[in-house]
């Protein structure tokens, strides 16, 4: 037996308003903004759930009603949910009710979305703490299976997790890494002891995420009948499918067909008997490692490259990146929670990416994402709010 593993993340960041120079220290409000822009916070989380989260979720709802033996698993970013029961109170009940139906795991991750693991520790596992108590609230749920901030990974963060008492953790199945291997296995990460390694099939969870509305693709259109066979034909103990969930009818506006295709899909797979559906901690209990996997640099699930390179790849980004960080030991004396708060905020981790200057075969995706008109409109407004922070946190020496 052979299983689907799905994985779908969601995630909304509080985007920083067009924040002038004129602002700062007179201006505390970085992610409010009223008008109708793009930077409008609580206008995307509005129609971002009216046109994924609530049809998505009543659309998986049923079809765990109709199939008994679906199974999905989520990852929810702190600040998304945040948004979602602030802003779309629907969305929120209807994620509650896939979660109690028993057969949806909830995965643990940062609060913020951030990539406070390669800049600071404790900052890193006081955000993951945040996050697992969120998880208790809303959800009654405490997460067994770990998720960083856009699949990034490396050696370090499977020992971190093994040392916490993760039973398993995601990351992408990049070639240049697994060589031979194939991602549909489940692996031993290097330098851990109990901990498994989940990797994602991004060949075959890219055909939905990114492929399935083109019409330049040689496959398109994309059937469920046609994507259950390459799944039974696909060779391993699990196919990962991790993906976005805004891939259903925001990526994929629901005119290509996308929940169609969702709907249709958990019956064409249930007629071949050689495959079933599992949460990461079933197939993570159901199978033995079959190898390890050594990945000693960091590895993400963005862009061409797989690195960081969508955050910290030019000077803007390393120069924003390590701005915000370098402000930890200040906002610590401070103790001011709206101060600490805000500075959280700042590292989510979309903000790094919508300065990315990347204009090869991944610009089109970058300016897709991004609600600025340029990287460089995004750099400005955000070190004209970090520089506030700084006039505020110097009012508290």
């Amino acid at each position: 037996m052979k299983s689907v593993c799905f994985y779908f993340q969601v995630h909304q960041p509080y985007r920083v308003k067009k924040y002038r120079v004129f602002d700062i220290g007179n201006d505390p409000e970085y992610f409010n903004d009223r008008s109708e822009s793009d930077l409008n916070n609580r206008r995307i989380v509005e129609k971002v759930a009216a046109k994924s989260y609530i049809p998505a979720t009543r659309l998986l709802l049923s079809l765990l009603e109709r199939h008994p033996n679906f199974k999905v698993s989520f990852s929810f970013s702190g600040v998304a949910l945040e948004q979602i029961e602030r802003y779309a109170p629907e969305a929120l009940e209807l994620f509650k009710r896939v979660v109690d139906t028993g057969r949806a795991e909830l995965l643990a991750e940062t609060y913020y979305h951030s990539l406070s693991f390669f800049y600071s520790a404790a900052e890193f596992e006081r955000q993951v703490g945040k996050h697992r108590e969120l998880m208790r609230r809303l959800f009654g749920v405490w997460p067994r299976v770990f998720r960083n901030t856009e699949l990034s990974y490396r050696n370090d963060l499977a020992h971190w997790a093994d040392k916490n008492g993760y039973t398993g953790i995601l990351a992408e199945g990049w070639d240049p890494i697994l060589g031979w291997r194939s991602p549909n296995y489940v692996y031993r990460p290097a330098s851990a002891q109990n901990v498994k390694l989940l990797l994602k099939n991004y060949r075959l969870s890219d055909d939905i995420a990114f492929r399935f509305s083109s019409r330049d693709w040689s496959e398109w259109p994309l059937t469920a009948e046609k994507y259950g066979q390459w799944l039974g034909a696909s060779e391993g103990d699990t196919v990962n499918l991790f993906m976005d969930y805004e891939t259903f009818g925001e990526h994929q506006w629901e005119e290509t067909g996308i929940f169609a295709f969702l709907e249709k899909l958990p019956e064409e797979l249930g007629r071949n008997e050689g495959l079933d559906f599992k949460t990461p901690s079933e197939v993570i209990a159901s199978y033995d490692a079959r190898d390890e996997i050594d990945m000693p640099h960091t590895v993400t699930w963005a862009d061409t490259d797989r690195d960081l390179t969508a955050w910290t790849g030019n000077p803007m980004q390393k120069a924003a990146i390590e701005a915000v960080y370098s402000l930890e030991d200040e906002v610590a004396l401070a103790n001011d929670g709206r101060l600490l708060e805000d500075w959280r905020k700042l590292q989510t981790s979309d903000h790094f990416y919508y300065m990315c200057t990347k204009w090869f075969s991944d610009g089109d995706v970058h300016a897709y994402f991004s609600p600025y008109e340029s990287p460089y409109d995004a750099y400005i407004s955000y070190m004209n709010a970090l520089s506030d922070l700084r006039l505020r946190l110097a009012k508290k020496r």
